[in-house]
């Protein structure tokens, strides 16, 4: 296999360091919409205990990004530290940034748990496959 360089697993990484920023942001609008429109008050957030209906789902979804998406974050930086970068990982990385923008797009508007499920499912195998790669690499050396 033809190393590439470890700049090409870099933009999945940050497409999907895109994606949660533009979560929070969201997260941070419906909340302030929440509070103007009288649905919340600031003391709702002081503790984070009353979450207003209208941003619960993107305050779940932030939530999301800290999960699976951390294990892929990891393999891709120890694809990285061990010029393990091929082709196949940078397919793999960019196919879980897809599926993590599908499960939050759903997530965020109809939320048909079974569509965000599969989008879930899909980034998890994903994240395994990368790292399935990233050990096959190093026993083979």
């Amino acid at each position: 296999m033809i190393v590439l360089s470890s700049a090409y697993l870099f933009w999945p990484m940050f497409a999907h360091v895109l994606l949660v920023l533009a979560v929070y942001m969201l997260l941070s609008k419906w909340r302030v919409a929440a509070v103007r429109a009288g649905k919340a008050s600031v003391s709702q957030f002081k503790d984070n205990l009353a979450e207003p209906a209208d941003s619960l789902a993107a305050k779940n979804n932030i939530a999301n990004q800290f999960e699976v998406p951390v294990l892929f974050h990891i393999a891709c930086i120890q694809l990285q530290l061990f010029d393990a970068v091929t082709i196949l990982p940078v397919v793999l990385a960019w196919l879980f940034v897809a599926s993590r923008i599908a499960h939050a797009t759903i997530h965020l508007t109809s939320n048909r748990v079974m569509w965000r499920r599969r989008a879930f499912i899909a980034s998890l195998l994903l994240t395994v496959g990368l790292w399935a790669y990233l050990a096959l690499d190093l026993a083979l050396g």
